[in-house]
C-alpha cells in the first residue's frame, strides 16, 4: 500500500485491494488535515485568550450567510464525494466478470472446504491462479461464518441455507492468510488457512497433479442425479412427463410459480428446491416432489447444482438464457 509502512498493512494482493486501499488512504489524509487543523485552532486560541493576555474579549456577534453556506456545502460536498466513490469501488466488486472461475467453499466447524470444478479438492486451503478473476460459491453447514483474505481485501459472511458469493482477481504470486472473521464457537480463533497464488502454468499443473482418480464436479453430480432419481420425475429435456418441468436451459430462466409470481432461477432457486420443493412450486405442476433435507449434504447439494449448471443447450444464444414459460 502506498504510503504507509509494510508493517503497518497488509499487501495489497488483488485488483479490489487497491481501489479499497485507495479510498482508506483518502479518509486518512482527510482526518489527518482536519485533526492538525483543530489542534492548530485549539493552540492558537489557547495562547490568544490565555488568562492575562490583553486580547479582545467582547465576542461582537456577527451574521455571514456566506460562511454559514459554505460550512453546510462544503462537508456535504465531501462526503458525497466519497459516497459515490465508495459506491462505486462496492459495485465493482459485486460484479465477477463473465469469464470469473467458480469455485464452491463450504464453511464448516471449524474448517474451510474447498471444492474446485476440475474435481480437486482441498481443506484450508485455496489455490487460485494469477491473474484470472476466481468467483467463490460459499455456504456454511452449521452456524454463520465469514471468508476473510486481508490481502485481497475480501471479506464476505458464509451463511447456512443459503449461497453468498464475492470474487477477486489476486494481482501477485504469493501465500496468503484466510481467517473466519465471524465467532463461530470454540475453535473459532483455529478456523483459518491460506490462499496460494501461483502463475497460470503452474496452477494448471497443481490441477493435474492432484486430480487423481477425482472426478470433475459436475460428473459427479451426474452421478448423484441418477442415484437420488431426479430424472424419473424431470429429466434434462421433459422426460419426466407432468410430474416435474425440465431441466435443460433452467439456470438464468425466468420460471413462473404456482403463485402467479416469477422467480430467476439462479444456484440459490436450485437449491431452496431441492432442499425445500414447495416453497416455490413451478405453474403447471403438482407439488409432488419430496425434501432432501438432511440427506444430502452440502458437499452433494453443490455437485448437483455444478451439474444442473452444465444442462445447455448449444443452440441457444448465451446472452439469452430462457424466459416465461
Amino acid at each position: 500500500m502506498m504510503g504507509f509502512p509494510v508493517e503497518l498493512m497488509p499487501p495489497s494482493a488483488s485488483t479490489s485491494a487497491v481501489r479499497v486501499d485507495r479510498i482508506f488512504e483518502a479518509l486518512s489524509l482527510m482526518w489527518l488535515v482536519l485533526c492538525v487543523a483543530l489542534a492548530a485552532l485549539i493552540l492558537f486560541f489557547a495562547i490568544r485568550y490565555r488568562r492575562g493576555s490583553r486580547a479582545e474579549r467582547l465576542n461582537p456577534l456577527i451574521n455571514s450567510r456566506l460562511l454559514e453556506a459554505a460550512w453546510i456545502a462544503g462537508p456535504l460536498l465531501v462526503f458525497m464525494a466519497l459516497f459515490l466513490w465508495s459506491a462505486a469501488v462496492y459495485t465493482f466488486e459485486q460484479q465477477a466478470p463473465a469469464n470469473a472461475m467458480e469455485i464452491y467453499v463450504v464453511g464448516k466447524q471449524w474448517m474451510w472446504k474447498v471444492q474446485h470444478p476440475q474435481g480437486r479438492g482441498e481443506i484450508n486451503e485455496l489455490h487460485v491462479p494469477l491473474g484470472r478473476p476466481v468467483k467463490l460459491w460459499m455456504t456454511s453447514e452449521d452456524v454463520i461464518h465469514s471468508f476473510y483474505v486481508p490481502a485481497f481485501r475480501l471479506k464476505m459472511d458464509v451463511l447456512p441455507g443459503r449461497y453468498t458469493t464475492q470474487w477477486f482477481q489476486a494481482t501477485q504470486t504469493g501465500r496468503y492468510h484466510l481467517f473466519c472473521a465471524e465467532y463461530c464457537g470454540t475453535d473459532h480463533a483455529g478456523m483459518g488457512g491460506f490462499v496460494e497464488v501461483m502463475p497460470p502454468a503452474e496452477y494448471e499443473a497443481w490441477l493435474r497433479d492432484g486430480a487423481g482418480s477425482a472426478v470433475t464436479l459436475a460428473a459427479s453430480g451426474r452421478v448423484l442425479y441418477a442415484k437420488t432419481g431426479c430424472g424419473s420425475c424431470h429429466g434434462e429435456r421433459g422426460e419426466g412427463g407432468p410430474r416435474g418441468p425440465a431441466l435443460l436451459e433452467l439456470l438464468g430462466r425466468a420460471v413462473r410459480l404456482q403463485s402467479g409470481a416469477a422467480v430467476v432461477a439462479d444456484e440459490n432457486y436450485l437449491r431452496e428446491s431441492i432442499i425445500d420443493p414447495q416453497a416455490k412450486v413451478v405453474e403447471g405442476y403438482p407439488p409432488l416432489m419430496p425434501s432432501f433435507r438432511g440427506q444430502l449434504r452440502e458437499e452433494e447439494l453443490m455437485r448437483l447444482i455444478g451439474y444442473l449448471k452444465t444442462l445447455r443447450n448449444p443452440a441457444a444464444s448465451p446472452s439469452q438464457p430462457g424466459g416465461l414459460p
